[in-house]
């Protein structure tokens, strides 16, 4: 499997959780949002990231995928965090 194949698959995976963690929000106790709105954020920066890497996987560097592929671990396990507490 490459790079970019990994990358896509962490961004499904991602948006898995994001779209769960939603659904639990309302019951969500005020930390948790604040949390969220971090996460939100974070996900935004994922995704032009991913968007850039993808678009220029010939040319983009090495230390930019790597960059990606460490935000979106980092996201992946704060949206896991957060669907552990809604449970």
């Amino acid at each position: 499997m490459n790079l970019q194949e990994d990358l896509k698959k962490l961004s499904e995976k991602i948006k898995q959780y994001r779209d769960e963690a939603r659904v639990q929000m309302h019951l969500a106790k005020e930390d948790v949002k604040d949390e969220w709105d971090d996460l939100e954020h974070e996900w935004e920066r994922f995704r032009n990231r991913l968007e850039e890497v993808l678009h220029d996987s010939e040319d983009a560097s090495k230390e930019a995928r790597q960059t990606a592929q460490k935000l979106g671990e980092d996201l992946k396990s704060g949206y896991q965090n957060i669907r552990n507490k809604l449970k």
